[in-house]
């Protein structure tokens, strides 16, 4: 079963992620904090990170740039999903290795076809 960590200090968003994907049938880990967002990704080697940029401990680009330029985690897919919608936001997310970058608000469909897409790409 494909693996997915979902990493935001907004409650209801995790929580709605989590509910949508486990009725597409993937396993869903969460975490409201960076710093737990980090240990859990290390810990659990998802398939694919959720994760949110502005977070309490440690923002998800300091957690994407960690994983990203590690060996043993750099293959992992990361969808930053964001309020900031600036283009320099994207740049930075692009630059930190994120495969994707989503601004809130988003449709559900929408992250699901990038989910997918970063999924048959590793397969």
């Amino acid at each position: 079963m494909t693996k997915i960590l979902i990493v935001d200090d907004e409650k209801d968003i995790v929580e709605t992620l989590s509910f949508m994907l486990k009725t597409k049938g993937y396993e869903t880990i969460t975490a409201y904090d960076g710093e737990e967002g980090l240990k859990l990704a290390k810990e659990e080697h998802p398939d694919l990170i959720i994760l949110d940029v502005m977070m309490p401990k440690i923002n998800g680009y300091k957690i994407c740039r960690l994983l990203k330029y590690d060996a043993k985690y750099k293959n992992i897919p990361i969808v930053m999903v964001t309020a900031r919608s600036q283009e320099g936001d994207k740049l930075i997310g692009e630059e930190t290795g994120a495969d994707r970058y989503i601004t809130k608000p988003f449709e559900f469909s929408d992250i699901l076809d990038v989910i997918n897409e970063l999924i048959d790409k590793q397969a």
